[in-house]
């Protein structure tokens, strides 16, 4: 524990931590003997959560688990990736006509990319070691007493990855499937850069928020008309890569299931435990009636 409480330490501990947890994945997912693709992706992604949830319960905090969300989608989508890359590299040589990775797919991938660098980045710079736990787990631990370890593994590990495991499904079937070019597919990926971009700025104007140490509420930039506007950037990075793949894929629309299952997670677990945080400051009542729960747009009575 004295040597967790060193941030670089900390940060070489979870790197190792996380990629124990690829090359388990990994491994797993080449060797498992299951034929459906989705259904070998989900057992070696919840491997991979069982190997963090393992180590989130050796050093006694679950926040070990919190760059998963945005670690995984970068793992599984370049691997899969790479392994396209490999088998059609073999088939050209064979003298098949084969295409490598279309437009479509490469801009999805980068998206994908500079989102999961941006959050994990984000993580990064709030993290100040393996001795601190957010403070959702920690009241989930005192709320649910001898009942923690179930809630540990199935609401802080399982459920998050099953959601980002169904918001990345969609672009692991346009690697594979490398359907033709469509532009609707390009202008949903940008739709989702923008989410990025959109997410991005609300962090970090509440970084530099927090810094000031003005206290109260922001009320400034994003977050002027909005309490939540980078959980508008998540909620809506993942509709543009579900409608993008729709749009390329329109027989495979249920696929749009992760994103309807994300926007859920953040209604109804998210954002009620951010605003019941945000309760015990003194006038959270005047700021919430003048304030919209995601759309940064001045409220109107």
């Amino acid at each position: 524990m004295k040597i967790l409480q060193n941030r670089a330490a900390s940060f070489a501990v979870a790197a190792f931590i996380y990629a124990l947890a690829a090359a388990v994945g990994i491994v797993c997912y080449i060797y498992i003997p299951i034929q459906e693709m989705w259904l070998k992706l989900l057992v070696a992604d919840v491997i991979a959560t069982v190997v963090t949830f393992a180590f989130s319960v050796i050093l006694g905090n679950a926040s070990v688990y919190d760059p998963y969300w945005s670690v995984q989608p970068i793992v599984i989508t370049i691997a899969f990736a790479v392994a396209e890359g490999i088998k059609n590299s073999r088939l050209i040589e064979a003298g098949a006509a084969i295409q490598p990775l279309g437009a479509t797919q490469v801009i999805m991938l980068a998206v994908i990319f500079v989102w999961g660098v941006r959050l994990t980045a984000n993580w990064a710079y709030t993290f100040k070691g393996l001795t601190f736990q957010d403070w959702r787990y920690t009241m989930l631990k005192e709320r649910t007493g001898k009942l923690y370890p179930f809630v540990n593994f199935a609401g802080i590990h399982l459920v998050p990855t099953l959601i980002v495991y169904a918001c990345t499904l969609p672009a692991v079937y346009v690697i594979t499937e490398a359907p033709p070019f469509n532009v609707g597919s390009v202008i949903f990926c940008f739709v989702s850069l923008a989410a990025v971009i959109l997410q991005g700025t609300a962090d970090y104007q509440m970084h530099k928020f927090q810094k000031s140490g003005a206290g109260g509420f922001i009320r400034s930039g994003l977050w002027k008309h909005s309490r939540h506007p980078n959980y508008l950037g998540e909620i809506l990075m993942w509709w543009g890569i579900a409608f993008a793949t729709v749009c390329t894929l329109p027989q495979m629309w249920y696929l749009i299931a992760g994103a309807v299952a994300n926007t859920l997670l953040f209604l109804f677990v998210s954002i009620p435990l951010a605003d019941g945080h945000q309760a015990r400051k003194e006038g959270f009542e005047e700021y919430k009636a003048k304030t919209r729960m995601l759309l940064p747009i001045k409220r109107f009575k």
